[in-house]
């Protein structure tokens, strides 16, 4: 996978929740006092508009988790179809038994507003994000509340503010998790016509 950087534009936040709403298989970053981690996950979804804020799945007992209670935040990359095999790498190896990011070999870079690590290789968009404390969900379930303070996307999936999945970009349509290391990808797109 080549690096991407150059691709990524800034999404507008009234536009964030689009990255999310077709619901795609997402990589979770995070990172805290030297220790960083990656897992993937198969149910996010955009819950507010403004300011846009998110749901996401990440198991309480998870590394991921610590490293997010602890710093308060973390990053959603949203991979392609080019990134199915890593996908299925960092969701089925857990971070507690070595840095997933040196053993697959993962580029990244520091996001502005989290510092949380942001994927490019394979990736086409990812959502910085501040967790919500929401004491009683965290202790009941597994469901973790958050605000996106910034977003971005490869400009050439994903612009003005809308998905563009095409058949010269097929490697940047996103991922959707099956089961048992089978994805989806999002193929051909459709435009409804309005009712006479």
């Amino acid at each position: 996978m080549t690096q991407q950087f150059e691709y990524f534009k800034p999404v507008a936040l009234e536009h964030a929740s689009r990255l999310l709403n077709h619901g795609p298989t997402v990589l979770v970053t995070s990172a805290h006092a030297g220790r960083r981690n990656i897992m993937a996950a198969a149910w996010s979804m955009p819950v507010e508009f403004t300011p846009p804020r998110i749901a996401i799945v990440i198991d309480k007992n998870t590394f991921s988790r610590e490293l997010i209670a602890a710093s308060g935040v973390f990053a959603v990359c949203i991979p392609g179809a080019a990134a199915a095999d890593l996908t299925y790498a960092v969701g089925t190896a857990s971070g507690r038994e070595g840095d997933k990011f040196d053993r697959f070999g993962i580029v990244f870079r520091a996001g502005a507003a989290t510092g949380v690590p942001l994927l490019a290789s394979g990736c086409v968009a990812w959502l910085e994000c501040r967790l919500i404390p929401e004491h009683h969900t965290e202790n009941a379930y597994d469901t973790c509340f958050a605000e996106v303070v910034a977003a971005a996307a490869d400009e050439r999936v994903f612009s003005n503010g809308h998905w563009s999945f095409r058949e010269d970009n097929a490697d940047l349509h996103t991922l959707h998790h099956l089961g048992a290391g089978n994805f989806a990808r999002a193929s051909a797109m459709i435009k409804a016509k309005a009712f006479p």
